[in-house]
């Protein structure tokens, strides 16, 4: 992201928040409209339950994968009551109390929405975690910690993991360039599961669709307005879900926190619409549901 956008976010940001605390004192948090409950859960099966944002709990064949928890009331800087950012508009589905155990933490990007450092702070010390390379500071608390690149590969709990490109960007303040970002694609008895974590429009994850058949994408889809160099549309999501020809997609970065201009319900209204006769492919569309693969044969 270029300085001047830094400095116009940031600047956004300290003129909004007071006002934005001052309409949030009125205004209560509402409850997740479903609650998962993993342990119901069908063994052997790859099942998804979107717990809000870019958090997913995903039951890969028995191994269970979280993706960048962000679990607390607010996110940004700070820590409990005295954390300045924006609150959630939605509770979580589970608390971090309420996860099961966790075999593979994925995290996309450091960006506060995606690294809460807060959440982080409730899981086990010995879940092992996957990062982009330059993120390993922020996960020192934990015992197990692989770093990858683009292309690079590694295996975790038995899930091949890839890390795989995005378009947006990986500092976590200003002065912070070095870091890492992206996606990562996931494989275990024959299933494939794309994460991308926050991207903006890219061709760039079009050859994995040619390479893998990917049963399920987990994309964004908001925080476009004013963001587009950053977040892809709903509209660009489903382009880029067509173009991996992918079979199921579970929309995720949207509905959770306030963090751009469109409304919080639009994003996912309008790729309702741009997916038309083939909307039965979009899963998982509100907070905590779950959505299970049916495998033919």
């Amino acid at each position: 992201m270029p300085f001047k956008q830094h400095i116009s976010f940031a600047r956004r940001f300290v003129r909004g928040a007071l006002a934005e605390r001052r309409r949030e004192a009125t205004t209560p948090m509402q409850p997740a409209p479903h609650r998962p409950d993993p342990a119901s859960w069908p063994a052997g099966h790859l099942t998804a339950a979107w717990l809000g944002h870019a958090t997913v709990l995903l039951d890969f064949f028995g191994a269970t994968v979280l993706t960048d928890p962000a679990l607390e009331s607010r996110i940004g800087v700070g820590r409990g009551r005295v954390k300045l950012g924006p609150r959630r508009l939605i509770e979580p589905a589970l608390t971090a109390d309420e996860l099961p155990r966790t075999d593979v933490l994925l995290l996309s990007h450091s960006h506060m929405d995606h690294t809460d450092l807060g959440t982080l702070r409730q899981l086990e010390r010995d879940t092992p975690v996957v990062v982009h390379r330059g993120n390993q500071d922020l996960v020192r608390r934990f015992r197990t910690v692989t770093e990858l690149q683009w292309g690079e590969l590694a295996e975790v709990a038995g899930i091949r993991i890839e890390a795989i490109p995005a378009r947006h960007w990986g500092a976590r303040v200003l002065t912070d360039t070095h870091r890492g970002y992206g996606g990562y694609l996931l494989q275990r008895e024959g299933a494939t599961v794309l994460f991308a974590g926050d991207t903006a429009y890219t061709e760039q994850l079009t050859p994995l669709g040619r390479r893998h058949r990917i049963d399920l994408a987990i994309l964004p889809i908001g925080a476009y307005d004013p963001w587009i160099a950053n977040h892809a549309s709903p509209e660009e999501a489903w382009r880029m879900f067509q173009a991996l020809g992918a079979t199921y997609l579970l929309p995720i970065h949207h509905s959770t926190f306030r963090l751009s201009r469109e409304p919080a319900d639009e994003p996912l209204a309008r790729l309702l619409k741009a997916a038309g006769s083939e909307a039965w492919r979009i899963v998982a569309r509100q907070v905590g549901a779950t959505w299970t693969l049916e495998r033919q044969g």
